[in-house]
């Protein structure tokens, strides 16, 4: 799906990208450049770059980076077209829609629609004659009428037609009920149906508040206890977290994660408006990214038992990544939050959560929990085991504290604990320090791309072939002294991206971000900036031929038989020709 280049054009030039990204971060100037604390990863040194010169943001901790339409969609979790719609009604612009990308966008919101109205017919319901078994479940479940309204709960009736029948006299048909995961084709009879069925309904809502799936709960013995909305256009599992539109505009400094909708919205009940639940999965890294955007700070409530405690660590080591702060809460006389509450009350539950555990004290409390520290072979394994984990910990205080800690849990002395400590960490230290000279020795190895199936097959010339990439996103017309072709690059991605940019040139266009958003995913602008970041400064004529010679001598040895010793001999000195002009360059050597 493409929009016409000059209204990409345009819709760039009326959204700056450090007006678009100063909404979202506290900017300052450095030099030609403006840094902020990253949006997308928990910092404190501002490692975050606007570059107004060539319309892109990179970050050099977590290599993020792309243009301004890129930006949006990792920053309002939307994809690249509803994020050209973003900025065009940021601007007062009107998106010129072709008739395929006009009618994908009416499916999507057609969708969208349907979703919505299904979740009036099941609210509907839920207050019907026919509702009554979903009331009684939600009395039982002591949910107030405030709460159920809010979350817009309702009931699908026994039946296998209720909801299809009437979506039918709403305009939709069954393609559309199929498409929207509503509904259920029977592969004998070949018929639709409708997929829930005596079930409390929970309507799962975006963060921009659209209706895109469902879960419900059935009534009675029934399998499965819980059903979601299969995998749709609009509704993924793994990118979605029940009651986020609500818990986003919380204004406490936390978030709370469940495992269940139910937990989440007893929680808001009793007045603890940061309550969200994954959607009948485990945690995944989309979610951790999710979270990410809204929160520094999460405490987890999954239960105690063995297959908690084990989603518990999961999500930790997912959560730890995007620098969140992880406590764990411990419920003692109730197995998950909802009981809790309605059991002790929102006071008691509030001084749990005072004192939940940092992450480190719950990992060591559960590692403890492993060993019978009765017995001397166990204590000497959970002390070892113990001691691996206080090593990794980067702060010596935290070392000291934990490590004193679970000195006493295995009967020994804090010093004795410590020695061990002390020990691995000066092993693990080792080990960094080999790998950090490895790539030190290998320093092409940190420009190879992080996209996954990717890697640079001919190093020397994707270097050469970066560098050329960054001049002529600086200086245009050296496209008209440039005869390279795409099939020359060794590298797919940055041939892809260099005839992108010389087709925007041949077009009368300025090649920028604009023309490279449209047609390469997140992961692949975040490369390309990571290259226009690192390649950031002007070099002369004679180094810009040096970069095409390099190109096409490569290009030409992978593919010509060169049976002339003497040409192998001139190549060999051309290659080490340009090697030394590298090293006669400060910081272009790599």
């Amino acid at each position: 799906m493409a929009f016409p280049a000059p209204f990409l054009d345009e819709l760039a030039a009326r959204n700056p990208i450090e007006d678009v990204v100063g909404g979202y971060v506290a900017l300052t100037r450095r030099g030609s450049n403006l840094f902020g604390l990253c949006p997308f990863h928990n910092e404190k040194t501002p490692s975050f770059s606007v570059a107004p010169d060539k319309q892109m943001y990179y970050c050099f901790g977590c290599g993020k980076g792309g243009g301004v339409v890129n930006f949006i969609m990792e920053a309002e979790n939307l994809s690249y077209p509803d994020a050209v719609r973003f900025l065009a009604q940021r601007a007062g612009m009107e998106v010129p829609e072709d008739d395929a990308h006009r009618e994908d966008y009416r499916r999507r919101e057609r969708l969208y629609a349907l979703c919505r109205e299904a979740a009036r017919y099941f609210h509907a319901m839920l207050n019907s004659p026919a509702g009554g078994p979903g009331r009684a479940y939600a009395a039982q479940r002591g949910l107030s009428q405030s709460c159920i309204t809010r979350f817009g709960l309702g009931f699908a009736p026994e039946g296998w037609n209720g909801l299809r029948d009437a979506m039918r006299a709403r305009g939709y048909d069954e393609q559309d009920l199929l498409d929207a995961g509503l509904a259920v084709r029977s592969p004998q009879k070949n018929n639709v149906y409708d997929k829930f069925r005596n079930r409390l309904m929970f309507p799962i809502i975006d963060v921009r508040g659209n209706v895109i799936g469902f879960g419900g709960r059935v009534m009675g013995q029934g399998e499965p206890k819980y059903l979601n909305s299969p995998e749709t256009e609009i509704f993924s599992k793994r990118r979605n977290l029940f009651a986020l539109n609500i818990a986003k505009k919380t204004k406490r400094d936390y978030l709370i994660l469940t495992e269940g909708y139910m937990d989440a919205i007893t929680l808001h009940q009793y007045g603890f408006d940061c309550a969200v639940a994954s959607l009948g999965t485990s945690l995944t890294e989309q979610h951790a990214n999710l979270l990410g955007k809204y929160t520094r700070q999460l405490i987890l409530t999954y239960d105690g038992d063995s297959a908690g405690q084990n989603a518990s660590q999961r999500a930790i080591r997912l959560l730890e990544k995007t620098n969140i702060q992880v406590r764990v809460l411990r419920m003692t006389g109730a197995k998950d939050p909802d009981e809790y509450l309605h059991k002790f009350g929102a006071e008691r539950f509030a001084k749990l959560l005072e004192g939940a555990e940092n992450q480190v004290a719950y990992r060591l409390q559960s590692l403890q929990s492993r060993f019978d520290l009765g017995q001397d072979d166990q204590r000497v394994a959970f002390a070892r085991a113990a001691a691996d984990l206080v090593a990794s910990l980067p702060g010596a205080v935290e070392r000291e504290v934990y490590g004193a800690r679970a000195a006493e849990a295995a009967g020994m002395s804090a010093a004795g604990l410590m020695t061990e400590v002390e020990r691995l960490r000066r092993q693990k230290l080792r080990q960094e320090k080999r790998q950090q000279e490895k790539v030190d020795l290998a320093p092409m190895s940190r420009r190879q791309p992080k996209i996954r199936g990717m890697h640079y097959e001919d190093e020397k010339s994707a270097q050469a072939e970066e560098q050329l990439l960054a001049q002529v996103m600086r200086e245009p017309g050296l496209f008209d002294r440039i005869d390279l072709g795409e099939e020359e690059f060794s590298a797919p991605l940055l041939g892809r991206a260099y005839a992108a940019l010389r087709s925007c040139w041949q077009q009368g266009r300025q090649p920028g971000m604009a023309a490279l958003e449209a047609a390469f995913s997140p992961e692949e602008l975040s490369h390309l900036t990571a290259v226009l970041a690192r390649w950031d400064q002007t070099v002369d004529d004679r180094a810009v031929q040096d970069c095409v010679d390099v190109i096409r001598g490569r290009w030409q040895a992978r593919n010509v038989n060169v049976e002339s010793s003497d040409d192998n001999m001139q190549y060999r000195k051309d290659i080490m020709q340009y090697r030394k002009y590298l090293q006669e360059k400060k910081g272009l050597g790599g």
